[in-house]
């Protein structure tokens, strides 16, 4: 039976990850909340992994948040994440961990990278300003990851997901992203029989969005590929996975499947006044899906799934 350590056991993706992998007979779980483990403490992640003999590491673990975070909290993302990022990654191979996933962001890719985007595309623009300290600490984690591989012959790996969402997601009605917001928002409108929502912008940009158990499904998928199977189908400076559907619909084709997934009979009208950010953001997902996997959930199955754990733990945002 293999030890696996699930860095951020408590997050939206790794609470997926461990939820999946809590269905395994082969696996044992080693699981530790903050309070337990200070993953920005190097002396405590050292000794965490020298008295524990792991296998495998999940590294899930991030500061996270939305646009206003990012711009007003720039040094604590940057630096948060690279401690968390260095301690794991150090330590792990230290201890002899020879297996690891890092999952990272599709906003490490180019502001203007071309649609949809290329595992190729990093490092060839700039970033997004707003979230620039946060991508700059997934990209080190990345190159972390090769610089490992190719310089001590780990097996660390990277995946990069598109938007996600589902279970555990973050429904604060001004921190959370697109979906939670808006499976709130008309949640409420509901609840209050307004005459109609108001969304932000055209609805004409395009973006793509995830169910969390398929990206949970996905990084064990490419966790236990065969070495020469990844290998064959990565570069040694280009070793991370695009994680998606290759799907991407209008905002405007989002917000009435939420209304209709709520239940909001009323209207919908869109405050062209407010900007509407990129054109698209759609991820390729090519060379995945040539490794074997592909999305289980439709958008309106996972919105579904997503309302319905809404609606269990709405007690949990109703002072948010």
């Amino acid at each position: 039976m293999k030890k696996v350590f699930v860095a951020g056991h408590r997050g939206m993706v790794g609470s997926a990850i461990v939820r999946q992998l809590e269905k395994r007979d082969d696996v044992q779980l080693v699981l530790r909340t903050r309070s337990q483990l200070n993953l920005s403490n190097q002396q405590a992640v050292a000794d965490f992994f020298n008295t524990h003999d792991i296998d495998e590491v999940y590294l899930a673990a991030a500061k996270v948040g939305g646009i206003v975070a990012n711009n007003t909290y720039p040094a604590d993302f940057i630096y948060e994440n690279l401690m968390i990022q260095c301690n794991i990654i150090h330590s792990a191979h230290k201890a002899g961990v020879n297996k690891l996933l890092f999952l990272g962001s599709s906003c490490i890719y180019p502001k203007l990278a071309e649609q949809p985007m290329l595992e190729s595309a990093l490092l060839t623009g700039t970033l997004e300003p707003t979230n620039e300290p946060y991508a700059v600490a997934k990209i080190a984690g990345i190159k972390l990851c090769e610089s490992y591989s190719r310089q001590h012959q780990r097996d660390y790996r990277s995946v990069m997901p598109t938007n996600l969402y589902g279970p555990h997601d973050n429904f604060h009605p001004e921190n959370s992203h697109v979906i939670p917001a808006l499976l709130r928002r008309f949640h409420e409108a509901k609840l209050n029989n307004d005459p109609k929502v108001v969304a932000w912008g055209s609805g004409k940009p395009m973006r793509e969005f995830l169910h969390v158990d398929d990206m949970a499904a996905a990084s064990i998928h490419v966790m236990e590929l065969e070495p020469e199977i990844y290998e064959a189908n990565t570069e040694p400076m280009l070793s991370h996975i695009n994680v998606g559907t290759g799907v991407d619909c209008t905002i405007k084709e989002l917000v009435e499947t939420v209304a209709r997934v709520t239940g909001f009979k009323g209207e919908i009208e869109f405050d062209t006044t407010k900007p509407d950010g990129a054109p698209r953001k759609l991820m390729d997902v090519s060379r995945l899906k040539s490794l074997g996997w592909e999305y289980s959930f439709s958008l309106e199955q996972g919105l579904e799934d997503a309302y319905e754990w809404f609606l269990q733990n709405q007690h949990d945002f109703r002072q948010a």
